[in-house]
């Protein structure tokens, strides 16, 4: 992604703050290598000033706030800090939930032996997480998460915990992708294909929707669903229809 291509991916901006609808793929801000580029780059180079609020996972996609200026970031980061932040996610789940809604709250902590990766532990920092069943697709489950706490990777492991991995979940679960191959009982390929591509085959996570106040002004916005996990929906309704 370019900087020139970073307009099309902002859904709002403010003197204050810009929001934007990160793709999948692609870190939040840069990671201690910098062996990649981030959304947190590009802004600099589009912006010359850009303050980190909060992160998104690289593999979810969807709603991501950065600040423009010093105060702005203060200010945004304590929102975020506290739980005056509506924020609500969209995953595909493995498996069939036993309750169509319900909470989960475990407190989770940086894994002691590996980088990048969390353990739900009594010690570690309390996290809550709802959850609320949309569709049920038999094998998967399309499922609203909202997070009163803003954890590292807090509804991928709070998924984990209760036996629901997110779909394409490397660290917790499995990065096996999606095919329809797997989902039809009579499926061809196409003659212009010789092997079949992966209808999924990224983090099965979006960020939906934020919603908080700031100078006095209520905002809410609003992360379009991304084209790949919007297919693979229109494939398990039709799929589940018959």
């Amino acid at each position: 992604m370019s900087t020139h291509h970073i307009k099309s991916h902002i859904i709002f901006e403010n003197e204050y703050f810009v929001v934007l609808n990160k793709p999948s793929g692609l870190l939040s801000v840069p990671d201690r290598m910098q062996s990649e580029i981030s959304l947190k780059d590009l802004l600099l180079q589009h912006y010359g000033q850009i303050f980190t609020v909060h992160r998104l996972d690289k593999g979810t996609s969807g709603v991501i706030v950065f600040a423009k200026d010093e105060e702005t970031h203060k200010a945004l980061s304590s929102i975020f800090e506290s739980r005056d932040v509506e924020k609500n996610y969209l995953g595909l789940v493995h498996g069939k939930l036993a309750s169509a809604n319900g909470s989960i709250d475990a407190a989770i902590l940086p894994h002691p032996g590996k980088d990048n990766k969390m353990v739900i532990h009594v010690k570690g920092k309390a996290s809550l997480t709802d959850y609320e069943l949309l569709e049920d697709f038999r094998l998967f489950s399309w499922v609203k998460f909202r997070i009163h706490t803003g954890r590292t990777h807090q509804i991928r492991i709070h998924m984990h915990h209760i036996g629901h991995t997110i779909v394409c979940d490397e660290l917790y679960g499995t990065d096996e992708p999606i095919y329809l191959s797997a989902l039809k009982r009579k499926y061809n390929l196409s003659k212009k294909e010789d092997t079949e591509r992966p209808i999924l085959s990224r983090l099965g996570l979006h960020s939906w929707q934020l919603k908080f106040t700031h100078n006095g002004k209520k905002y809410a916005f609003e992360a379009e669903i991304p084209k790949d996990l919007r297919a693979l929906l229109q494939q398990l309704r039709k799929i589940q229809g018959k």
